[in-house]
């Protein structure tokens, strides 16, 4: 029978060590009952977590105090000190180490003093003592790369940080830094306090500095202030609060900079982003959950100054949004309102999209209603926008659809049948070109989809398969109804792709429901592993037959005429694990061409080894290139480092190449790119990254990052990683910790 052992415990609590025994030995031992233990030769003291080694160990009981003498070496919970002299209460775990050498279990790091004090099991001051994370290397002369000295020095192992005071930083035999008082995490547990400073080049700001200052407010909440002296334009006042609850979580960013010598005015920024549920724990109440989206700059050049201070994937759209969610089982309902903040460019301006102040839907659906599928949906908005700017008046627009539909699905295939009713009313407030202030449209829509699964067991190239044949047929009605004359607040031609071919409606949103006679035919067919069912192959086509010609279209939009559509093809392969290839193809039967390509490849055979090669085309619209990268140069001239797995590098001495480059043929011109290389040499890393941004059609920004990390100490320099990170799928860190070292490594 399995019992739960304290023995393997990671952590023993002071009750457990107090009731631990004491273990002695040695080769020859001196007793005086219930007073000391005197023992000589190969001595070993061992009790709880904690072993000492000495040539000689004397014990007074009555005060729990041993004096070891002589090669005295104490393990305690994997870290280990060694010197000529100890004296340790051992109930306490306190007392003092005189002229000893130190490795802690944390981070490797280890080093020497002048003495150690023991204050209990948890923490301890080192004085005049230095301190490294590099191994130490075979031979008399060696020195470390880089090493800390310091008067004094504190671990707190419970905390799991370091304060060190008046110390100094020496790196390849030069001080680079010296600092009265610093403190330092001993784990990647985070800690309150100034960070590393920062440096940066850009062709913009110029020379960067930020001394970044982080407060741990408490497990679930922190808070950053970063403020940047930037030469050519001022200093920058950052800050970053972040909150994690059980229900709810969100960040709040601010920028301001005073005074910027670029504009001559003061720019800031701010943003709020929080997503939160409160359940009240009953069926009937249901949940009530509030996000909001919130962003804002105080000017249009904004965008083009700070490429990297927005987090919105649109630079120039920056959106203000906040929603109130309820749920409770098959209804849900939400108030939301939506405004844009443009920032305009006079080379390329751009039309703003409509402000939702506000908006409120409400939606019901049950999926297995005695078999059938019922659904309502309903949506009241109110559109606003600069009309000079749009072209058209703004509206009040009520939109109610309702769908039923009866679902088969077996394993052998499925059918679907489905009718919908689209019902939409509008209240502008100007008058249409036909001097209307009201408009209504109803739509029907008529659908049948049905496909079905063949299986089959296979065999290729040597190699059993599961192999599917899943041919699919999709008929679509919807008679037409004069949509034509009305404005266009929120609709979208829907992309033409493996989804889409398949949907009822040609456009997203609410303003147009495309009329369609037009049935869909594919197929795909699917190589499956027989024993885990992982996708090995995938291949598909399918292509669309309108027996009408489309008259609805959005404005300046073309129809589509009666006929056979592009074809589309599709195929993935993933034979081994370490390739992946995914293709898309839009192919025009009368011009024999492709309209458009997508054809995107991954290689990542292990850890740090991962290329990334899309290629995007677009037929008298754009062509793109797209490669991105990590990878160790020593490959090149045979080494081939060691596997020591995800966040520990591949061995000490190796360079990376990393970088992203996005290439446009149709302009020959690079759009975006960012390169750069990595340096390992064990217990330190450097990094030189350089970054370019697209800012305007003419315009770009430029920054250089230089990185030095010393590791389980500290880093200096600007921090490139986030942009690798972002830039480089698969990209991963050299240094990061993804397990807690176990007291057991060092275990004597």
């Amino acid at each position: 029978m399995l019992r739960i052992s304290p023995r393997l415990q990671e952590s023993i609590s002071p009750g457990q060590r107090d009731g631990a025994p004491v273990f002695l030995s040695g080769q020859r031992m001196s007793v005086r009952p219930d007073l000391a233990l005197d023992v000589e030769g190969a001595v070993q003291l061992r009790r709880a977590d904690t072993v000492v080694h000495a040539d000689r160990i004397d014990y007074d009981q009555a005060r729990d105090l041993a004096k070891a003498r002589g090669h005295v070496r104490i393990n305690q919970s994997g870290s280990v000190y060694a010197g000529p002299a100890l004296d340790l209460r051992m109930d306490a775990f306190e007392g003092y180490f005189e002229q000893p050498s130190y490795q802690l279990l944390a981070n490797d790091a280890h080093g020497e003093a002048e003495r150690i004090d023991f204050l209990d099991d948890k923490r301890a001051v080192v004085r005049n003592a230095s301190y490294t994370t590099c191994q130490r290397e075979p031979g008399p002369d060696w020195m470390p790369a880089w090493v800390m000295r310091a008067a004094t020095l504190r671990f707190d192992t419970e905390e799991e940080v370091a304060e060190a005071e008046d110390a100094k930083l020496n790196f390849q035999g030069v001080n680079i830094l010296s600092l009265p008082a610093i403190t330092f995490p001993l784990t990647d547990k985070r800690k309150s306090g100034f960070l590393a400073p920062t440096f940066g080049v850009d062709n913009i700001s110029g020379t960067e500095v930020t001394v970044p200052y982080y407060w741990n407010i408490a497990p679930n909440r922190d808070a950053t202030l970063y403020p940047t002296v930037m030469s050519k334009r001022g200093v920058n006042y950052g800050g970053e609060f972040r909150y994690l609850e059980t229900a709810y979580n969100g960040r709040l960013r601010a920028d301001y900079m005073p005074g910027d010598k670029l504009r001559a005015s003061d720019r800031w920024s701010g943003s709020l982003q929080h997503v939160g549920v409160l359940d009240n724990g009953t069926y009937t109440g249901g949940s009530l959950g509030l996000n909001l989206n919130l962003n804002r700059v105080s000017d249009d050049d904004y965008w083009r100054d700070f490429p990297r201070a927005t987090t919105s994937l649109t630079q120039r759209l920056l959106a203000n949004d906040a929603a109130l969610n309820w749920n409770r089982g098959y209804y849900s309902a939400t108030l939301r309102t939506l405004k844009w903040q443009t920032l305009q460019d006079p080379l390329a301006p751009i039309i703003p999209p409509y402000d939702r102040m506000p908006q409120v839907a409400a939606r019901y659906l049950q999926p297995d209603a005695g078999g059938f599928e019922v659904g309502m949906e309903m949506d009241y908005t109110d559109f606003q926008a600069n009309r000079a700017l749009t072209g058209q008046p703004n509206a009040q627009r009520s939109y109610l659809r309702g769908q039923l539909s009866y679902p088969v699905v077996g394993a052998a295939g499925f059918i679907v049948p489905k009718v919908q009713l689209h019902t939409t009313n509008y209240n502008f407030d100007a008058a249409l070109s036909s001097g209307q202030w009201q408009a209504t449209r109803t739509v029907p829509t008529f659908s049948l989809d049905n496909g079905l699964v063949f299986e089959r067991d296979a065999s290729y190239f040597g190699n059993a398969f599961r192999q599917t044949l899943e041919p699919r047929l999709y008929y679509v009605y919807t008679p037409y109804v004069e949509q034509n004359y009305l404005p266009n607040y929120d609709s979208g031609l829907m992309d033409f792709n493996f989804a889409s071919i398949y949907a009822d409606n040609a456009f997203v949103g609410n303003d147009r429901i495309s009329d369609n006679n037009l049935l869909t035919a594919g197929v795909s067919t699917r190589l499956l592993d027989p024993d885990s069912g992982a996708e090995i192959v995938r291949l598909g086509i399918a292509q669309r037959y309108r027996f009408t010609d489309q008259q609805i279209t959005l404005p300046g939009g073309t129809a589509s005429p009666a006929g056979l559509s592009d074809v589309l093809l599709g195929a993935g392969l993933s034979i081994d694990p370490r390739w992946f290839l995914d293709a898309t193809t839009q192919y025009n039967p009368t011009t024999q061409k492709s309209a458009r390509s997508t054809v995107s490849a991954r290689y990542n055979p292990g850890n740090y080894r991962v290329v990334n090669l899309a290629y995007r085309f677009q037929r008298d619209l754009s062509e793109q290139i797209d490669v991105g990268w990590q990878w160790p140069i020593n490959d090149l001239w045979g080494d081939k480092g060691q596997n020591l797995g995800p966040g520990r590098g591949e061995g000490a001495g190796r360079w990376y190449s990393v970088g992203r480059l996005n290439y446009s043929l149709q302009d020959s011109k690079l759009v975006d790119s960012i390169i750069g290389f990595e340096y390992d040499a064990g217990c330190w890393l450097g990094r030189v990254v350089i970054e370019r941004l697209q800012t305007g059609l003419v315009s770009s920004n430029e920054r250089i990052m230089f990185q030095i990390e010393f590791v389980g100490f500290s880093r200096l320099g600007i921090d490139p990683l986030q942009s690798l990170q972002r830039n480089i799928p698969r990209y991963q860190f050299l240094r990061e910790q993804t397990s807690s070292p176990s007291r057991f490594t060092n275990y004597e």
